[in-house]
């Protein structure tokens, strides 16, 4: 008897996750919908998370683990791809966890509507402190079936704009067209904003579920708040011009709330780059950081940006007014504060970027 196909096919990379990976796993299992396979990669753990994976697969012929020496996430999602089955792709974090209705309702969706890409809602719930202290924030955007490619297009600054189109893991991805296009997350730096660039770049249809299904899990310990990234600048140099990229090979970059969002984007994650500079672990002395800082909001991009964003908040306003003046020791004031709430007040810092 030949078994029958799975539905859904949850790719999962893993990497010394035990304390939080059986929770992941589970919440997959105790989906209500039963066609899935779990695919997932234990990629080279140190810790205990490879021989969890391996006692609960024993148990439940749904799930398949691979072990692979550390090689990254974008490999060891790659290397799932290559095994999954399912109609549909759903990626999965190994530190989240997912509604018990997921599924089903991203399945029906997606089935109902003929969709290449379901979309539903997630939260963000960032931990500080002890005690599992943590606020929770949801990102949705309201129910729609887009019509046709354009429509799609002429909404997705307001998707962008509620985080909807970024990370990989609130999604289902019709899987045939992840293989006709022969598409693979890339090996870089936060891999899994470009593989949902490169799939809807031309794909026609999509749907949106408000009903936040996904929990996100941000974790603020000590060591993630103080983590200074020494390539973030060239990175959102990078993103920003693919965000450009895709806006004119859709024909929107004349499109005057596309264009709003696309620059306040790239100037609210200068802000980002000007903190992650201030930060203590960054090696540059006071001169060179603001010499650092004054090399970015000089450049042509940000002074375009600065003009065109509209910020949402007086509270973003304020932090862009240093860079509109062109005022390099004030961003850096600036930088200092941001950093220090960062890292000291998860909390604080979670309440604001969320309102920003």
């Amino acid at each position: 008897m030949t078994p029958t196909l799975p539905k859904i096919s949850v790719i999962m990379p893993a990497y010394n996750v035990d304390r939080y990976v059986r929770r992941a796993v589970e919440s997959i299992q105790n989906q209500t919908f039963e066609k899935f396979e779990l695919l997932v990669v234990d990629d080279g753990s140190t810790d205990r998370t490879g021989q969890i994976l391996d006692s609960i697969a024993e148990r439940d012929y749904r799930v398949t683990v691979f072990h692979q020496q550390n090689a990254g996430a974008p490999a060891a999602r790659n290397y799932a791809l290559d095994q999954a089955r399912g109609e549909y792709v759903m990626f999965f974090d190994a530190d989240d966890w997912a509604v018990p209705t997921t599924l089903a309702d991203m399945y029906e969706f997606a089935k109902s509507n003929r969709l290449e890409l379901a979309v539903s809602g997630f939260y963000i719930d960032t931990y500080y402190g002890k005690d599992d202290q943590h606020t929770s924030e949801v990102k949705s955007c309201p129910d729609a079936v887009y019509r046709t490619q354009r429509e799609f297009r002429l909404a997705a600054w307001q998707l962008f704009d509620a985080n909807q189109l970024y990370p990989p893991w609130n999604k289902l991805f019709l899987r045939s067209r992840i293989e006709e296009m022969g598409l693979r997350f890339r090996p870089t730096f936060w891999d899994d904003f470009p593989f949902v660039l490169d799939f809807i770049r031309d794909v026609e249809r999509v749907g949106v579920m408000e009903k936040p299904l996904y929990h996100f899990i941000r974790q603020r310990g000590e060591s993630e708040t103080a983590r200074w990234r020494p390539e973030m600048y060239e990175k959102r140099e990078e993103e920003h011009g693919w965000m450009l990229d895709i806006y004119h090979h859709w024909g929107l970059d004349g499109d005057a709330n596309s264009m709003e969002m696309v620059q306040r984007r790239y100037i609210e994650r200068l802000v980002g780059c000007i903190e992650n500079v201030c930060n203590p672990q960054c090696k540059l002395s006071r001169q060179e950081k603001i010499a650092e800082i004054d090399r970015m909001i000089k450049t042509d991009r940000a002074k375009l940006a600065v003009e065109i964003a509209k910020p949402r908040s007086r509270m973003m306003e304020m932090m862009l007014a240093p860079i509109k003046a062109g005022d390099a020791r004030m961003c850096y004031n600036e930088g200092n504060l941001i950093s220090f709430v960062k890292r000291h007040n998860g909390k604080l810092f979670a309440t604001l970027k969320a309102k920003r």
